[in-house]
Parts: structure tokens; C-alpha cells; sequence
């Protein structure tokens, strides 16, 4: 469910529904217009127009859920969409709480998930009209979304989504990641494939692409939607005064050499010194990606293929970026340390999905 959700209610009515939605949503903020305040807690009377306040809440929260027509509540956000990656989830509920309707980003703004659970709250009917959850077939563009899967091309989404739902052919390719995307049985016109190339034939309208690694060919770019699974860990070893431009550039070099994406990164690990580099910490921020650490102790018990002396002599291990990767990720060495002279080494872990059970 959306972290920051807002109620909007214009009538009495629309009051007593949101503060049901609120004893179950505690953190949802109640917006009512100041004509009706009484001395209810926990609601934010408001005196500007309801225009007004729709495009102050549009801004601030993740869902706005508002309890008035469904035609007014499109007339007043048609002049705010941007696109259905960034506007918030809305919902609409009439005045007598019948029905619960998925308005807009019914799929990544998770209004369809919120519409079911508010609707289960009020026992109301959930309307939802996006054609993946009519069909019970794969919302393309909520796939892995659990996983944090990461969409590398979404102009492809829509197109791929028609061929989805109007039940054509379509592949799917996986070399990695979780492989409990679906909990059912694969729609009919779904088929799972073993090599990539396969998705180049005709009989495929489209493809589905779940893999850490660059797609070269412009056929299968074409036709796919390419999913990044979180599934590479990157150890890096580095001086304190290592620049955060060095840090980026060697890991880039490393992936684009090795054919992976920076977006299936996980997390990067390296030896705890006690206080994180400001460069590395930095970089973290930057492309929010976490961080993890490992005592020179544990990394010294790692069997690596590349063992340091030097390392060894000033770290108290003689490995870092390797063993950290492989502690991290539990995984394969896929990228075995690669050395910046005079300041940095990087090493990639794969995560191993079958031995984690996901």
C-alpha cells in the first residue's frame, strides 16, 4: 500500500466514509471542506476550493482517494497527469460508498491494490477496468515489481501489453533473477523459452527478458520489454581517499566489459573500517544503491581466486572486493577482481536464485 495517502470529502457523508478508511489506514491525512468541521480529531479542515486543494495533494502524496463523482474528480487532475510513472494512484468513492474505483495508475501507483483493500474496509464493490486484471492475465509493467525489478526500456510497455492482452504469442526469457513471478498457471498465449534468439521468430509477437546482462540484438530489443532483476553484487576495494568519480567509472568499465547492467546491481560490499568513505557513501546516495559491509575477519576466511599479500598486509585480509561479493551475495564469482592501479579493485557476484529458493 501507498505510504502517503490523502482523503478528500466534500459532504457529510464523505466524512464518516473516510474516517472508516482511516481507523484501518491510520497514516492516511483527511482532507474536509470547512463548512462541515465539527470536532472530529485527525481531520484537515480546508477553506480554498476543492480545485485548490486537489492540486496541493497531487503533489504530496503517493494515493489521493477522493469521495465525490468520479466526473468531477476528472475534471479537476485532467490538467496535472504527467505520466504513469509519476502521478499518484486515484481513487474515487461515491457518497454512499458502493463503489470504489481505480481512477488512475491503476498498476505502478498501485491504485488497484488500494481500490481492492479499501473496498474490502467499506464493504464495497472494487472497480477496476485495466485490461491485465480483467483478463487475469501479466500486468507487463507491474512484473517483478515486488522483486524491485527494474524496466530498462519502457517505451515497450504498451505495445507489449496490447500483444499481452489480446492474447498473441508471446516468450519469455529468464537467465536470472526470482523465478516466483507468477502464482499461477502461465496464461495460454505465455511460453517460457531457453534461448533468446527464439523471441527473434515471427511466431513470437513479443518477448518477455528477465536478465542481468545486455541485450545487443536490435530485433530483441525491439519487440521486448527487458526487466532488470536485482541480482549482482559488486565488492569493491579501495583507498579512503579513492575519488567517487573513480569508484563510478570502474564499476561502469567493469560491467560494460562483462555485457551487465548497472540497473540488476543489488548492493556493492566492502571491508568496514569503522567510518564509511564519503566518496563511497556518496555514490550510494547518488543511484540509491545500499551498502554492505564485512569485518576483515569474515572476508579473511573466504577462499578467493585472487589472494593479496599487499591486501593482506594493510587490510588484515587478503581479499576484499571478492570476498565481500561473495559474502553479500551468497552467490557466483561471475567478474573476478578487476585492478584500477593505484587505488581500486572491483569483483561482480551473481546471486544464486535456486540455492536461495526465490
Amino acid at each position: 500500500m501507498s505510504s502517503k495517502v490523502a482523503i478528500i470529502c466534500i459532504t457529510k457523508n464523505g466524512i464518516n466514509i473516510s474516517k472508516r478508511i482511516k481507523e484501518k489506514i491510520p497514516s492516511a491525512s483527511i482532507y474536509a471542506q470547512s463548512k462541515h468541521k465539527d470536532s472530529s480529531d485527525g481531520i484537515i479542515w480546508f477553506e480554498k476550493n476543492t480545485k485548490n486543494m486537489i492540486e496541493e495533494v497531487f503533489k504530496e502524496y503517493d494515493s489521493i482517494i477522493c469521495i465525490f463523482s468520479l466526473g468531477a474528480v476528472i475534471r479537476l487532475i485532467s490538467n496535472l497527469l504527467v505520466d504513469k510513472k509519476t502521478d499518484p494512484a486515484v481513487i474515487v468513492i461515491d457518497d454512499k460508498a458502493n463503489f470504489v474505483i481505480s481512477a488512475l495508475s491503476g498498476h505502478l501507483g498501485g491504485a488497484n491494490a488500494l481500490s481492492k483493500s479499501i473496498a474490502h474496509i467499506l464493504n464495497s464493490t472494487a472497480v477496476i477496468t485495466t485490461a491485465a486484471d480483467v483478463n487475469e492475465t501479466i500486468a507487463v509493467d507491474l512484473l517483478g515489481k515486488n522483486f524491485e525489478w527494474r524496466i530498462e526500456n519502457f517505451e515497450n510497455v504498451t505495445k507489449v501489453s496490447a500483444h499481452m492482452v489480446n492474447e498473441e504469442k508471446i516468450g519469455v526469457y529468464q537467465d536470472t533473477g526470482e523465478t516466483k513471478w507468477w502464482d499461477k498457471e502461465l496464461p495460454k498465449n505465455v511460453t517460457i523459452i531457453q534461448n533468446i534468439d527464439e523471441l527473434k521468430s515471427d511466431n513470437f509477437k513479443a518477448g518477455l527478458i528477465i536478465s542481468d546482462k545486455i541485450i545487443t540484438d536490435p530485433l530483441v530489443i525491439r519487440k521486448s520489454v527487458i526487466y532488470r532483476p536485482k541480482s549482482l553484487v559488486v565488492g569493491l576495494g579501495f583507498h579512503w581517499d579513492t575519488a567517487e568519480k573513480d569508484l563510478e567509472d570502474g564499476i561502469m568499465k567493469v560491467l560494460t566489459e562483462n555485457g551487465l547492467s548497472f540497473l540488476s546491481i543489488r548492493n556493492l560490499s566492502t571491508i568496514s573500517r569503522g567510518k564509511s568513505s564519503t566518496s563511497l557513501g556518496s555514490f550510494s546516495d547518488k543511484h540509491g544503491i545500499p551498502l554492505d559491509f564485512f569485518d576483515k575477519e569474515k572476508l579473511n576466511k573466504v577462499m578467493v581466486p585472487n589472494p593479496s599479500d599487499v591486501v593482506k598486509k594493510y587490510e588484515g585480509t587478503s581479499s576484499v572486493s571478492e570476498a565481500s561479493s561473495i559474502l553479500s551475495s551468497g552467490g557466483e564469482l561471475i567478474v573476478t577482481k578487476q585492478k584500477f592501479p593505484p587505488n581500486l579493485t572491483v569483483a561482480i557476484c551473481r546471486i544464486n536464485y535456486t540455492k536461495e529458493g526465490k
